[in-house]
């Protein structure tokens, strides 16, 4: 087993989303000593979520999201005229969006010209994909080690899990005693790689959700690898180290999953749930999958995740990743559901610069800069185009795991599922009247530090509940 020395490591670099050192424990519930695991030496970084259109063949290009006023049959008649073929619809609620295939042939230029002279249609745009960033990754926190047992909200989980520094940062354990909330009667929407269904800690918490890379119920990660695939180590007593810098997979032996590009988002979405899960115990979380082990997805799969999780009962959408071309389509969908009362948090993306992504930059959006342990900007963090509204720690973030393992990550991937939990405790003292602008206006009451390029400051779950609750009247 890899010893969990302190390393640093540069990620390679794709184009948004998330980046992450993930260090896993061995949950010891879980042994399967059958399976054999052999030592593989480290390999270039993966992507996540998403290639780059074009890039490695991950991703067809063909692929554009049309909507016609005149709904399937009106776009069925256009594409009778042109050759193309429409794949699926998205769910919006005019059920006008639809996914159009073309021919490779065709530029881009010309299946748009072309679909836009067909009568209805009002907006095209390429099927784009999602893809992660690089950055660098630090040292093993010393809470990692800490497994001893304690009761969390009805499950077992290691200590270092509710201790950590992060946790303490934001003050959950403050917040949650102090106003009695925990998320209880809030759903939120995870749009990610999917949740382990089996995890431990998870489990009791998950609602129904919806796999959209297999068009199937569900919303499990676990489909994405069989036995032949992954093994579980033996039950050592020491961590596994895994270096996932882009949570892609280096060197995955000593947890069992095969070191292979195919798998380098495994285990993203159990990550955020964690996260969320550790803020707000008692929300539901509603796992919606847009993207495979591999990382690719569409943002076709991203728009249907937020129609479903709208009209599903979401009340906060919770989004570790980014687009870098600004979608129409995508902005249509959040509005929508801020219309509806839904609150929309996403990361700020991993550039470490000024940077405009979606749907981060989208107005009706609250998003979400890294900071350090110590309050102060992370290397790898986006900020300031236009200004994040605020930050939350990113660095050395311990939270759960497929097989029921933890793991710690660095990136804005996993400061955004801390804001989402903290508007889902405010969701707990009431969640009709909290608004994206009421949530965004309790949220500026953070931590101030001397960035003013990082927003309000970090955050801060008990000034938050505090502000929402003084709001409504509640002193």
């Amino acid at each position: 087993m890899t010893s969990h020395k302190t390393f640093v490591e540069k990620c390679s670099r794709a184009k948004a989303g998330v980046c992450a050192t993930l260090i896993l424990a061995l949950f010891a519930v879980y042994v399967q000593p059958t399976f054999a695991i052999t030592a593989a030496p480290a390999k270039t970084n993966a992507q996540l979520l998403g290639g780059l259109l074009g890039g490695g063949g991950l991703l067809a290009t063909n692929r554009y999201i049309v909507r016609d006023t005149k709904g399937l049959l009106g776009l069925n008649l256009t594409c009778l005229l042109f050759g193309c073929k429409v794949l699926e619809g998205i769910g919006d609620p005019d059920g006008q969006l639809f996914v159009v295939t073309t021919s490779s042939l065709l530029s881009p230029v010309v299946v748009i010209t072309q679909l836009l002279s067909g009568g209805g249609i009002t907006n095209v745009e390429q099927d784009q994909a999602v893809a992660t960033q690089g950055t660098s990754i630090g040292a093993t926190p010393d809470y990692l080690n800490d497994r001893t047992p304690v009761s969390y909200y009805g499950a077992t989980v290691w200590e270092g899990y509710v201790l950590q520094t992060p946790n303490q940062i934001v003050r959950t354990s403050t917040t949650q005693s102090s106003y009695a909330v925990n998320g209880s009667g809030v759903t939120v929407a995870i749009i990610d790689t999917g949740v382990d269904p089996n995890n431990a800690i998870l489990k009791s918490r998950l609602v129904y959700g919806y796999d959209f890379t297999r068009n199937q119920s569900g919303g499990s990660e676990m489909g994405d690898i069989n036995q032949s695939t992954v093994g579980v180590v033996d039950g050592s007593a020491q961590p596994a180290q895994l270096n996932q810098s882009t949570v892609g997979v280096v060197d995955q032996s000593t947890v069992g999953v095969v070191d292979q590009t195919k798998y380098s988002a495994f285990g993203h979405g159990t990550m955020t749930a964690g996260i969320v899960h550790l803020v707000a115990p008692n929300a539901k979380i509603m796992p919606l999958k847009a993207f495979n082990a591999s990382g690719a997805g569409y943002a076709s799969d991203v728009l249907r995740a937020i129609y479903y999780g709208v009209n599903h009962g979401a009340k906060v959408i919770s989004m570790s990743f980014d687009f870098t071309t600004y979608s129409q389509e995508l902005a249509t969908a959040v509005n929508y559901a801020t219309m509806r009362g839904v609150i929309c948090v996403a990361s700020a993306g991993n550039d470490g610069q000024m940077a405009t992504v979606y749907p981060a930059a989208l107005p009706n959006v609250i998003d979400v800069a890294s900071t350090s342990n110590n309050n102060t900007p992370s290397a790898f963090s986006n900020y300031g185009a236009p200004p994040v509204w605020l930050s939350a720690p990113g660095e050395a973030v311990m939270t759960t795991y497929p097989f029921n393992t933890y793991a710690v990550g660095w990136g804005t991937s996993f400061s955004a599922p801390l804001v989402s939990g903290t508007v889902a405790l405010m969701a707990d003292v009431n969640s009709l009247l909290l608004t994206k602008q009421q949530a965004a206006k309790a949220l500026s009451h953070a931590q101030q530090i001397s960035y003013s390029q990082y927003g309000y400051g970090v955050l801060d779950t008990y000034q938050a509940v505090r502000a929402w609750r003084n709001a409504l009247g509640i002193w």
